[in-house]
């Protein structure tokens, strides 16, 4: 937790130096079409920018701290709000991609293990190879094609029909159905989110498979899996308290990072299948360079990775005693 404070502050300067360093800067971008060396130099009095680096950093640093990211330049409204409004779809699509990775990655990789060399195993790696070259948009619009336009299992796209839409208490279309009691629109939001979530789960899942697939087998050559069998212990015993367990600490230091770049916005699958989250806000920043919007954004990411690996620590002693003793 300490070491989080210093990664903050240091990626917080690189971010506010960064922008500023961009051509045309904040004021340029306000401008837009307009900019003129005169009006940009009269708004960069305005808005302080022609005051020294280190004084417009701790002005922005003390604003951030009170929870203060300005207005966005495209829409005037301020970054916490808009943030507020996109993250439901993400964390939504982030938490379905990361339980079928997850769901699927860890059994498939222990399986592959289990039965190295034979049919499973050059299956189970072919396929992860596949889902590691075949970019994420191609992806998602093969699987729209498909599932969505021929055989017309799933919508194109979206969070929810509007015919059916809950009414809404937190944002999150699937819970919002379950604490009303609406179940057709959680339903309805779960069906949505299957297609972009498949296409978002497709790297991580075969990143855990490949990850967990190798730790088995390392695991498997130790000395005190040779002990336990030769106490006569049960296959399913060794395998559930001795194997699996001691093969997570890799497979959970992956999820985590995985989480993390889930979480940080997928740009393209909700580009694909038009979901209004993270991804969304940060593609329409970057194009027309807003930068309070960018700014809001970044240290979200830099926060979400550092909490991630923060419960990735506390999840390896939950996992191996040996790290709780020590």
């Amino acid at each position: 937790m300490l070491q989080a404070i210093p990664t903050l502050l240091i990626l917080s300067i690189l971010v506010f130096a960064w922008l500023r360093a961009l051509p045309g800067g904040p004021a340029g971008a306000l401008l837009g079409d307009k900019a003129t060396p005169e009006k940009i130099a009269e708004l960069n009095q305005i808005l302080g920018l022609d005051q020294p680096i280190f004084i417009q950093y701790f002005k922005f640093l003390g604003r951030v701290l009170t929870g203060d990211f300005g207005n966005s330049l495209i829409s005037t409204q301020p970054v916490l709000s808009e943030i507020g409004f996109a993250l439901p779809a993400t964390l939504e699509l982030s938490i379905a991609a990361l339980i079928l990775a997850v769901g699927l990655g860890i059994p498939l990789g222990y399986i592959a293990a289990r039965f190295r060399g034979g049919f499973l195993d050059n299956a189970t790696i072919m396929a992860t190879l596949v889902g590691v070259a075949v970019p994420v948009f191609f992806l998602g619009y093969l699987l729209q094609f498909v599932f969505a336009e021929q055989l017309g299992l799933f919508p194109v796209g979206g969070r929810q029909d509007t015919l059916i839409g809950a009414t809404d208490v937190t944002g999150f279309a699937v819970l919002d159905g379950l604490l009303t009691q609406e179940w057709d629109a959680s339903w309805d939001a779960i069906v949505h989110l299957v297609l972009p979530a498949a296409a978002l789960a497709t790297i991580p899942l075969a990143v855990i498979v490949r990850i967990t697939r190798a730790s088995v087998l390392d695991v498997l050559n130790e000395d005190f899996i040779r002990t336990a069998q030769s106490k006569g212990l049960a296959g399913p015993t060794i395998r559930r308290r001795h194997v699996l367990r001691n093969a997570l600490l890799p497979v959970a230091t992956t999820i985590g990072l995985q989480t993390g770049l889930l979480l940080g916005g997928a740009v393209l699958t909700e580009r694909v299948f038009n979901l209004n989250g993270i991804g969304s806000l940060l593609a329409e920043g970057i194009e027309r360079r807003d930068y309070p919007r960018l700014q809001a954004l970044i240290l979200l990411g830099a926060v979400v990775y550092v909490l991630v690996n923060m419960l990735v620590d506390i999840s390896y002693g939950i996992i191996d005693p040996r790290v709780r003793v020590r």
